[in-house]
């Protein structure tokens, strides 16, 4: 158990503001804003559970979430066999247990430490890949989501809806895309590949209809690599250039940055 988070202990942001209609807190550390987002979600999925009886939840990825992950799984109160999780991208053509795979990643990290009541994972190792988005979609068109727990990229993507393939208005839940180079260096940059070569070219992600769908969104971009993301989202236009940037309609949604991540605003 994680003792800084026992008996409900907030950690307090030092700065909280709102862009447009997004909710903002600045975080001092990246300790203190981890700490804050699993209790905000281990208290809204408490919620959720006493009124419907079950959630569904989409998890994000990356190096950035994984000490909200961990702070998260170390928390008691949630009946995790209640709860069906869905995650957000996959690349093209990687099995589950490649050390850059997101279905390993979210396996090591949540699935197996907390025994969720389902894992739904996008197969990324594929022969039809238009097939799997068919049945991902209607997993997903199963049942509302609750909450979706995402982060922002370096080239303030959201998931992989990098700036040329990410679009505000789509009809479908999941969609197969080309990486951009910007994305694919900050998965070598991550310790995830060697090189961009060997980075896939194309990946699954969830639409930015599907992400904002959910009841309750919580962004969690932390670290210096994000600041200039995290400016452009908040200071420029809300354009695809900067796909972050439609966070600022959604009034269901709070970014959580820290020192780092904020210093550029």
């Amino acid at each position: 158990m994680d003792s800084t988070l026992t008996g409900g202990s907030w950690k307090r942001a030092a700065k909280s503001f709102r862009a447009d209609d997004l909710s903002v807190q600045v975080f001092n550390t990246l300790d203190d804003l981890a700490s804050d987002a699993a209790l905000e979600v281990n208290t809204f999925l408490r919620a959720t559970l006493k009124e419907k009886g079950s959630a569904a939840v989409i998890l994000a990825t990356g190096n950035s979430q994984i000490q909200f992950l961990k702070k998260l799984v170390s928390l008691e109160g949630v009946d995790w066999s209640k709860i069906t999780l869905f995650h957000m991208d996959e690349y093209l053509g990687i099995d589950q247990n490649h050390k850059a795979s997101f279905r390993r990643y979210l396996r090591e990290r949540v699935q197996t430490l907390v025994r969720p009541k389902e894992f739904h994972f996008i197969n990324g190792d594929v022969d039809l890949p238009l097939e799997e988005c068919d049945r991902y979609e209607a997993l997903l068109k199963a049942q509302p989501i609750d909450l979706c727990c995402l982060g922002v990229g370096e080239n303030g993507h959201l998931a992989f809806n990098d700036p040329p393939v990410a679009r505000f208005e789509e009809k479908r839940s999941i969609k197969l895309v080309k990486l951009d180079d910007a994305c694919k260096m900050q998965q070598v940059r991550e310790g995830h590949f060697p090189g961009l070569d060997a980075v896939p070219p194309y990946a699954f992600t969830l639409t930015i209809p599907a992400l904002c769908s959910a009841r309750k969104m919580i962004c969690i971009a932390p670290e210096k690599r994000k600041a200039e993301a995290v400016r452009n989202a908040l200071k420029g236009p809300i354009s695809t250039n900067c796909p972050a940037s439609f966070l600022r309609r959604q009034k269901h949604c709070s970014l959580l940055l820290d020192h780092d991540s904020a210093s550029l605003l």
